[in-house]
């Protein structure tokens, strides 16, 4: 750990560990070993005639080899590719020898049987994606938008002066400044869930060359739709080249960055709201905010969070612009881009983590957003204009304009003393009169 280049195996290990299953090098050696299992399994049910006679009891013998998957067992496969040169390759070497430990000697040649290595990496990829996504990557960002669900429940009441261009602005409800950025968030999460996971298999050009030569009475593209399909939960793409199109792939990291960006978004305006004190911060016995200065309280995870969704949404745009192009039917470069997948998947899930623990450290300054209001008596103009618009009234945003505009000391007092001179109903006035900025915040 202390040796490792990148943070997310290094000082945020524990953060990421459970992207492990999904994203390391040993579970990309194991969903290639899933793949090539379930695809033998799939030719004996077609059934191809040499396969008629696998027994049942060594299918399951195979299944095992998956469920009972090993670090030894990753190594042993990585031990044939320093021989192979060729990863792939060391996977169909590896489950042979087990064909011949389970007397499954006679048909071992139908491991792999047909393929091409990308048949391989382009249905274990976006398998590891989608599974990553679905039982890591969604679950933390709904956990996050839970928390900012509770925070905008707590908050729905509080009035806050809004700002726009950074200057006092007509007021606003702080809980629904939040539930702006939860609405946000549900719909791209909608959308990338859309995304359907599409997988390629279709030998060495996308034509199932190979398979057609040997069985040319089968029906062998339906055969590879119904494997992607109902062995391995994907869509099949057709057709293809020798890799996958990967626009979906570059749809669901698009995707994926954009809900980065909402949360972005929201690290921002939360420290700006820290910064101007409408929010203080748990403290934690024992942290120190500054090596020099004791007092300070620093709005850390929000910066963290910003810092590691910025890395993430770099890669994401890279791996989005680069998998879909490749030379003819391929070249090499989807290989090492396709192996980073997981790090922007671990960006951002220690930037969800670091949204939360920010989060839960809030302390609502109620005193501070209601002086905000009390000191920007100004932000009523707009509602006693608009008063004055129903009533028919003259000019009223010019009147307004020169009463407010550019102008200091604009409180109660003067506001009051400009409706007092209006020519207007007293029942008017009343109505004017009971506006304030704690109470001139629309409703949601």
């Amino acid at each position: 750990m202390l040796k490792a280049i990148s943070p997310i195996d290094g000082r945020y290990a524990a953060k990421t560990a459970e992207l492990a299953p999904f994203f390391s090098e040993f579970a990309l050696i194991r969903y290639r070993v899933f793949i090539e299992v379930q695809y033998f399994r799939a030719l004996c049910e077609l059934p191809l005639p040499q396969l008629k006679d696998v027994p049942n009891s060594a299918l399951n013998e195979l299944e095992r080899v998956i469920n009972q998957f090993t670090e030894e067992d990753a190594q042993s496969i990585k031990d044939i590719e320093k021989t192979t040169n060729h990863d792939v390759k060391a996977v169909e070497y590896f489950l042979k020898k087990h064909f011949d430990r389970l007397g499954l000697e006679p048909y071992k040649e139908f491991v792999h049987f047909g393929l091409t290595s990308q048949d391989i990496n382009n249905t274990a990829t976006p398998l590891m994606l989608k599974h990553g996504l679905e039982q890591v990557c969604i679950p933390a960002l709904e956990d996050v938008m839970g928390d900012l669900r509770s925070l905008a429940e707590e908050w729905k009441d509080q009035p806050m002066l809004a700002r726009t261009h950074g200057q006092p602005a007509s007021p606003t409800l702080l809980g629904k400044e939040i539930m702006v950025f939860i609405v946000r968030l549900e719909e791209q999460l909608k959308q990338l869930q859309q995304i359907s996971h599409r997988a390629k298999f279709g030998g060495a050009t996308g034509n199932m060359n190979a398979h057609y030569v040997a069985y040319p009475d089968n029906d062998w593209h339906g055969f590879a739709k119904s494997f992607v399909t109902g062995y391995l939960g994907l869509e099949r793409s057709f057709p293809t080249t020798q890799i996958e199109h990967y626009d979906n792939l570059a749809a669901v990291f698009h995707a994926l960055s954009r809900i980065n960006t909402i949360l972005l978004d929201l690290c921002r305006d939360v420290w700006t709201y820290i910064s101007m004190d409408y929010f203080k911060q748990k403290t934690v016995k024992g942290e120190i905010g500054s090596s020099a200065m004791p007092h300070k309280v620093n709005p850390i995870d929000f910066e963290n969070a910003e810092g590691n969704l910025g890395i993430a949404n770099a890669i994401y745009e890279h791996l989005a612009a680069k998998l879909p192009v490749s030379r003819l039917q391929r070249d090499l470069t989807d290989s090492t881009v396709s192996r980073n997948i997981g790090v922007p998947v671990g960006h951002s899930l220690i930037a969800y983590k670091a949204v939360r623990k920010g989060l839960s450290k809030l302390l609502l300054n109620a005193d501070k957003l209601n002086a905000d209001l009390e000191a920007n008596w100004a932000v009523v103009a707009e509602a006693i204009q608009n008063i004055l618009r129903r009533e028919g009234y003259p000019n009223p945003y010019e009147a307004l304009l020169e009463l407010t505009r550019g102008k200091d000391g604009i409180n109660q007092r003067s506001i009051h003393n400009f409706i007092n001179g209006l020519k207007v109903s007293d029942g008017v006035k009343q109505e004017l009169h009971s506006l304030t900025p704690a109470n001139y915040v629309g409703r949601y």
